[in-house]
């Protein structure tokens, strides 16, 4: 999931990102992350770092805990090299490729696996679908890119990854939002263990502190996760009845509208004025008449009473696609901030749908 670039009080949204956690789901960086993972990690006391005990004073303050068991707790923590390397960004100048991308997750394990997570599950499935509106092909399909359906969750301690990260972010532009907003993931990461009555440390998950099939962080597990299996509690990481109660709950409460498309191809013409509508957030926000009116075509038939975002998906040298992203779209970029995801997410839904009615 891609995180935001704020710390949400009391919690905050997962998925993000300008951390791309649908990366851990692909073959080839599960194999980077197990290799960074296993180099050595340094004993580092966090609970001496002067910014670490201004966060215990304002936990105690904020939420009643005591500062001598956080002291002990922080001081538990283990500094995770792998972490910080695993957040890095990529190079600069190294091109986007929607279809390299793509490639990575529609594809025939998880097509296969896919189909098979539905057939068992299909009964939780259409319950998640008649009560949020979810398709669920669109559920499977995040579980899929996420994690492979739990086969790629993270081995990681949470706490030691979000307090890292909390405190020790890469040096990067936006390095004092990220921190704030692990931060805040480690706020309410104190809070779960708590509500919960779990050891903090028994947490695992990404390098980056998301939990379970579904990827959440700890925000947004207190916020968005519900126990739709009905045992009394909320297990996103050995229960899949939970995880998809929890991806359908999430998309709602993010903007998904039951019964509407997704996304539309579209073309655009040589004129040059569409581009204005190129980067304008995560929103599908303009009429089709004032995309039409600067160039832009849809390449099928579309609603004319519903509005649009301009997606590009670019493909390194070869032409850029673009598509008329609806609200649903970009409620799927609420999960993970990246058109890439979001377009991986249907066109694996597709694929799905597609090998379960073959």
């Amino acid at each position: 999931m891609i995180f935001p670039l704020r710390p949400a009080r009391p919690l905050s949204l997962a998925v993000a990102l300008l951390i791309s956690l649908s990366f851990l789901a692909s073959p080839s960086f599960a194999a980077k992350a197990r290799k960074v993972q296993a180099q050595d990690e340094e004993f580092v006391n966090f609970a001496q770092w002067s910014e670490v005990n201004a966060f215990i004073d304002q936990m105690v303050a904020e939420h009643g805990f005591d500062k001598n068991q956080l002291q002990s707790i922080l001081r538990q923590a283990r500094y995770l090299n792998s972490a910080i390397q695993l957040v890095k960004p990529a190079p600069p100048g190294k091109p986007k490729n929607w279809n390299a991308y793509r490639n990575r997750f529609v594809e025939p394990i998880r097509i296969d696996a896919g189909v098979a997570f539905w057939n068992t599950y299909a009964d939780t499935l259409a319950r998640a679908e008649s009560q949020y509106g979810v398709p669920a092909e669109i559920i499977v399909a995040i579980l899929g890119v996420e994690t492979i359906y739990g086969r790629n969750t993270g081995n990681f301690r949470v706490l030691d990854a979000i307090t890292t990260l909390a405190f020790a972010y890469p040096d990067t532009p936006n390095r004092e939002a990220r921190m704030a907003y692990f931060r805040g993931e480690l706020e309410n990461t104190l809070l779960l263990a708590r509500d919960e009555n779990i050891d903090p440390f028994s947490l695992l998950g990404s390098y980056a502190g998301a939990v379970g099939l579904p990827q959440f962080m700890p925000g947004s597990i207190r916020r968005y996760a519900i126990d739709f299996d009905g045992d009394g509690k909320i297990d996103l990481r050995n229960s899949p009845v939970d995880a998809i109660g929890s991806v359908a709950h999430f998309l709602v409460e993010h903007g998904w509208r039951r019964g509407e498309p997704i996304a539309f191809p579209a073309n655009v013409d040589d004129s040059g004025r569409w581009q204005r509508f190129i980067g304008q957030g995560l929103e599908a926000k303009f009429d089709l008449d004032e995309l039409q009116a600067a160039g832009v075509r849809p390449a099928v038939a579309v609603p004319q009473d519903m509005r649009y975002g301009l997606v590009d998906l670019q493909n390194a040298a070869d032409p850029t696609d673009y598509w008329l992203g609806a609200a649903n779209f970009f409620a799927i970029t609420q999960y993970n901030r990246s058109f890439f995801y979001a377009m991986s997410v249907n066109d694996l839904s597709r694929a799905l749908r597609a090998a379960r009615s073959f």
